[in-house]
């Protein structure tokens, strides 16, 4: 693919990934998946952009929030790619609030960062995925915090044999994907920064208030990177993890809080679900469809399970695990996986109990004792008027054989 430049000289097509077709890797990024959705978009834009961005603040949020079933019709104008269709609609990728995608687009417009906070599972790393494809036409530079992670990472590092041989010099510099975005005027992404140590953190400071980052080692212009246009960062961080290493209030500063809340409507957590567990199972090779009767189970006992209360008004005792829809995902599509795998095992309801326990049991052994109330409280009610959770109910037997194993 012909890389083309914008006037910033930000690459408007992102490489592919080493050469290498989508369909040859396990998750391919953002900008890969969506490429055809990208580069349409950006032929028929024609309102004004922040600069170093590559799309405008309307169409990004249109990227992931979708066009609500309207299809986008190019100009006559529009320079569209070979192949390309002259209008197209565009599917929502974020199941939320348009306004939360509005206002995290102004913060990466302005002078502060970005910080996504919720309850893990509440796609804030896919928001930021987004985010990047679509302003930066990149989402690779990223970071990943941990408590091992050191200034290094967020600052520059060196070529050790080079920096013995010549001593410091632009050529033994080994920058930080933010040290990167910074010279390319891109989106930079700090996965789970409260997991980082509070000095790791404030390195950041000056990057977000001045815009530059020093390098003392070196002499002269190349002892100071600036910002070019178009460079911000976005970060995420779950909120049970805040205690792990307390932000500075400095750094709190110079970064707007947007909370990511779990989905609101159950119809739309199960659409979520039954989409993405389609495209996981795609991506692995398995065509099959999920079950809907799985499906609606496994979403509302999600739910139950991660408000503390059914929608009924029952009182649950929540389990310490996050009962995340990205949990739920992963655990319809391998009931699903194992009734292809394994297709004597034809009710998928009758797999849900051990994947349940083992969802629950990630955090706390006492868990187990919570999902067995869970079995004599809502799902038994449930099953007083109704044959599907009546079966779901008689599964007990299930947990209490898996408690013994």
């Amino acid at each position: 693919m012909a890389k083309k430049k914008t006037s910033e000289g930000i690459e408007a097509q992102p490489p592919r990934l080493q050469g290498r077709p989508p369909a040859q890797v396990q998750q391919p990024p953002a900008e890969e998946r969506y490429a055809d959705q990208l580069a349409f978009l950006r032929a028929v834009d024609t309102s004004s952009r922040p600069q170093g961005w590559l799309l405008s603040p309307g169409l990004v949020v249109d990227f992931l929030c979708g066009t609500h079933g309207e299809a986008i019709r190019a100009p006559s104008s529009a320079e569209l790619p070979a192949g390309a269709p002259r209008s197209m609609v565009i599917e929502p990728k974020f199941v939320g609030g348009r306004a939360l995608i509005e206002r995290s687009v102004v913060t990466l417009a302005g002078e502060r960062g970005l910080l996504l906070v919720g309850q893990p599972g509440t796609a804030k790393s896919m928001i930021g995925e987004l985010l990047a494809a679509a302003i930066s036409g990149s989402s690779a530079l990223t970071i990943q915090g941990t408590a091992g992670a050191n200034e290094d990472q967020l600052r520059y590092g060196w070529n050790y044999a080079m920096l013995l041989d010549r001593g410091p010099s632009p050529e033994a510099l080994v920058p930080s994907p933010v040290l990167t975005a910074m010279r390319t005027g891109r989106l930079v992404r700090i996965e789970e920064i409260t997991r980082c140590l509070p000095e790791v953190q404030d390195a950041l400071i000056s990057v977000l208030s001045e815009r530059r980052l020093m390098i003392p080692e070196l002499e002269g212009p190349d002892g100071s990177v600036f910002a070019a246009p178009g460079f911000n960062v976005i970060a995420t961080a779950n909120l049970r993890d805040r205690g792990v290493s307390e932000m500075s209030a400095a750094l709190k500063r110079r970064l707007n809080f947007e909370t990511v809340p779990p989905i609101a409507d159950a119809q739309e957590e199960i659409d979520l679900v039954r989409r993405r567990a389609r495209v996981v199972l795609s991506e692995s090779g398995t065509e099959a469809d999920v079950d809907a009767r799985l499906l609606d189970i496994l979403v509302r006992t999600f739910r139950d399970l991660r408000a503390g209360r059914t929608e009924e008004g029952w009182n649950v005792e929540r389990p310490a695990a996050a009962m995340s829809t990205a949990e739920a995902v992963t655990v319809a599509a391998a009931i699903t996986r194992q009734g292809t795998f394994f297709p004597t095992q034809k009710d998928p309801v009758s797999l849900l109990p051990g994947y349940l326990l083992g969802v629950v049991l990630k955090d706390n052994q006492e868990d187990r004792a919570r999902l067995l109330a869970y079995w004599d409280g809502p799902i038994r009610r449930r099953g007083e008027g109704d044959a599907l959770w009546k079966r779901m109910y008689a599964l007990r037997d299930v947990l209490e054989e898996l408690e013994r194993e």
